[in-house]
Order: C-alpha cells, then sequence, then structure tokens
C-alpha cells in the first residue's frame, strides 16, 4: 500500500470516528411524578425529632437505600439535600454529594433556566429549605383544621448531588392527594409531587 493510499485511510477513519463523536444526542429532560411517597417521623412537638428520611433520586426517578446515590431526602415536612452538612438531628444521612436548593416563587411552568447563584445547602445551623408554615414549601392552617398544604407558587429548584438540575412542585402531603383533604381521616406525611429533571450535565435550562 502506498504511502498515499495510508494517508487518505488515515484521514477517513478519522472523519468517521469525529461524526460518530458528534452525532452524540443529548438525553431528553424528564418529566415524571410521584405519588404517595411515604416521610414518617418519631418525635415532635416537644420531643426529640427521629426516624429514617426516605431518600429520592432523580436520575433513576426511584426512592433509594443508598447511603450516597440520592439527591433529596424527606421526612415529616423536613425536606434535605445530599449537599452541605448535617443539622445534627438523629438519623440523618450523611451527605457526600454536592447538591443545593433554592425557591422560586411563580409557576412551574415559568421556572424555565435555573439560577445557579441562589442555590443553598444544609449546614449545623438549619435546612436550605427552611421548616415552619410559611418560611419554605408549606403553610400550616392551625386549628380548626391543622392541615398542612403545599404553598402556592412555591417551586423547589435543586441541583442534584452531581451537579445536574430538576425542579419540583409540591402537590399534596397526605395519602392519596385528597381534594379536600382531612387532617383528623387522612393519613399525613405522603409526598406527591410533579418535578422536571435536566440530565445534561451543565445544562441550566429545562425547555
Amino acid at each position: 500500500m502506498t504511502k498515499g493510499r495510508i494517508f487518505l485511510l488515515s484521514i477517513l477513519v478519522l472523519f468517521f470516528y469525529n461524526c460518530e463523536e458528534d452525532n452524540t444526542s443529548p438525553l431528553d429532560v424528564v418529566y415524571s411524578s410521584i405519588e404517595d411517597l411515604h416521610a414518617p417521623q418519631q418525635g415532635g412537638q416537644g420531643q426529640p425529632i427521629a426516624g429514617e428520611f426516605a431518600k429520592f433520586d432523580f436520575e433513576t426517578g426511584l426512592s433509594t437505600q443508598s447511603p450516597t446515590e440520592w439527591d433529596i431526602a424527606f421526612r415529616g415536612t423536613a425536606i434535605i439535600v445530599n449537599g452541605g452538612s448535617s443539622l445534627g438531628t438523629t438519623d440523618e444521612p450523611e451527605r457526600t454529594g454536592d447538591a443545593g436548593v433554592y425557591i422560586y416563587d411563580g409557576l412551574m411552568s415559568e421556572m424555565s433556566v435555573v439560577d445557579t447563584s441562589l442555590f443553598n445547602q444544609d449546614s449545623s445551623e438549619g435546612y436550605a429549605i427552611n421548616t415552619g408554615s410559611g418560611n419554605g414549601w408549606y403553610t400550616y392552617a392551625g386549628p380548626p383544621t391543622y392541615l398542612i398544604s403545599p404553598t402556592p407558587g412555591k417551586i423547589l429548584v435543586f441541583r442534584t448531588r452531581d451537579g445536574k438540575f430538576a425542579k419540583v412542585e409540591i402537590l399534596s402531603y397526605y395519602l392519596g392527594s385528597p381534594e379536600n383533604p382531612d387532617a383528623f381521616a387522612d393519613q399525613s406525611r405522603y409526598y406527591t409531587f410533579n418535578y422536571v429533571y435536566q440530565p445534561n450535565e451543565g445544562v441550566t435550562e429545562f425547555n
């Protein structure tokens, strides 16, 4: 084989290799819902809070028992992220990732581009998603209904443990997502939420 043919063959191999590399398609944005994710807790009402957190992984769209491969976790009304450090309550999982969160005020459909400057992480001073009525994702009605309801227009925007992004709209805190929940009859600490997950690294847009 002549040097000219060898050179031409090398050029063709390089061309097809580069074409194959360039044809890598971005992953589709994931639109999904989770129903009745159970987040029980022990204690409360003046007693120390404890109990295992219900961990969730956006990449798989599933609850997980993994000590490392989770992005957010739920216990009672508290939501934590796999980033930062522990508040120090009993049974908190270790933070091994770089997850963070902020709250967007508006509609889920309006939250289209992530503002990476707004992310906060859990710490010994408090969770990144503040607890208490009106401070984070929910409002507590008090007597006579004693209902815990997602506050309208509060969209949770997450950076996942590995630097991707998701947004969450919590729809219900009661089993079966009743239209008119009854705190005395409907079981609480069951999260139903919609979420959108951007699986492509470095992409901050959801559309």
